[in-house]
């Protein structure tokens, strides 16, 4: 798949009522020498740690033996065959959902008990052409694959059973949310929002089913969502070049770039401002006092101090976890920026900073290299961004 699509995985869950862990297991990775993204959705037999630690087996075992290109028909009776038995149902169940997205953009589908996902192009339901594979199991189970070739602005939407059970027993839905009910419900927001992420259409998901049960889950209810669309970049930009001479090429590369900007430093904002004519707006809004306000300049995201930003922001990065609330100071904002970006681009100038030299600053005020190798590094494996870094 070229670089003119970008494949944002995310997910949404809730626990069943009164557990503290949840019984269903959302995975995804990337096979980098590949272009391969994988993503698997287990859910454990019952609810609570039994559940979490079936649906953690399966969904570990489903994606590393597909990363490594097994059959999936021997995947799914190897994991059936190797799941621990309950001691009080005498059973070991755990089922799953496999969605291999191919570097050419060839998606296979692989569903072992799990409600049948949605693919959803131009308002309308995609088949994935799927088939039935005897196992080779006890009960003689079936096995459902798929596949299709997606396009750009293509969605699949997995969920577990608890989105499909949502409701039932009530007087609307005495059967559970009903399937051609799911997929309207989806389609009406992609309808509405048609740039919805995938965070945001799977988190509506569960919201909804969760309303259906009256905000008391029967089960543990996922939704997981993969979506094929246009690549949203971003690029910061800290530090003077080493060579004056280059200031006029650093400058231009800033204004040709489509997407985000970010300036962190002053002197890289007085360059720009010197070589595109620009002015710089300060702002004396002190409400967060650890840290300098923004500033302002016409065509540019953000304008912020350097090396004492930076830093916070590899703090806000590192502690970051799914439901962690940021405020509105400079490093929040772009901490939001890097999370709503896909491709993240740094150019970092390599002329010295005295300033920072200073021995009288505290230990931990690092030079911008180091903190944007740690940002780097932080948005690559914890957030799976991808990340360029260019020095001038």
């Amino acid at each position: 798949m070229d670089d003119s699509v970008y494949i944002e995985i995310n997910h949404s869950q809730i626990n069943h009522h009164g557990e503290r862990i949840c019984g269903d297991i959302f995975l995804s990775d990337k096979v980098k020498e590949e272009n391969r993204r994988i993503a698997v959705l287990s859910d454990g037999m019952g609810h609570g740690v039994k559940a979490n630690v079936l649906a953690t087996l399966t969904a570990k075992m489903a994606l590393n033996f597909s990363k490594e290109r097994r059959d999936v028909a021997r995947i799914a009776e190897f994991i059936i065959k190797t799941l621990p038995i309950c001691s009080e149902r005498k059973i070991a169940y755990s089922t799953f959902a496999i969605i291999d997205i191919e570097g050419d953009g060839k998606v296979f589908l692989t569903e072992y008990e799990n409600p049948q996902c949605i693919i959803t192009r131009g308002g309308k339901v995609v088949d994935a052409k799927w088939e039935s594979i005897k196992l080779d199991v006890e009960d003689d189970r079936d096995l459902m694959i798929g596949t299709f070739k997606v396009q750009k602005e293509d969605r699949i939407i997995v969920f577990s059973d608890g989105v499909e059970q949502s409701g039932m027993g009530s007087d609307k839905y005495p059967f559970g949310w009903p399937r051609e009910d799911i997929i309207e419900y989806v389609l009406n927001l992609i309808d509405r929002y048609p740039s919805i992420s995938a965070a945001q259409l799977s988190s509506k998901v569960v919201a909804r089913a969760n309303m259906n049960d009256n905000y008391i889950p029967k089960d543990d209810t996922t939704c997981g969502v993969i979506y094929f669309r246009e690549p949203r970049k971003m690029l910061l930009c800290t530090g003077p070049p080493y060579d004056e001479s280059k200031d006029e090429d650093y400058a231009n590369t800033v204004r040709d770039y489509k997407g985000k900007k970010v300036l962190c430093g002053g002197t890289t904002a007085d360059i720009m401002a010197r070589q595109l004519n620009l002015e710089i707006n300060d702002s004396l809004d002190f409400e967060f006092y650890d840290l300098p306000p923004i500033s302002y300049m016409e065509g540019i995201d953000l304008v912020t101090e350097g090396i004492l930003t930076l830093s916070r922001v590899y703090q806000l990065l590192k502690e970051h976890k799914l439901n962690s609330k940021l405020g509105k100071g400079p490093a929040d904002q772009i901490v939001k920026m890097f999370l709503e970006s896909d491709y993240v681009d740094f150019i970092i100038g390599t002329r010295i900073n005295i300033a920072h030299q200073d021995p009288n600053l505290p230990m931990d005020l690092e030079i911008r290299r180091t903190v944007i190798k740690k940002i780097a590094q932080v948005l690559e494996t914890k957030f799976f961004k991808e990340v360029s870094m260019r020095y001038i």
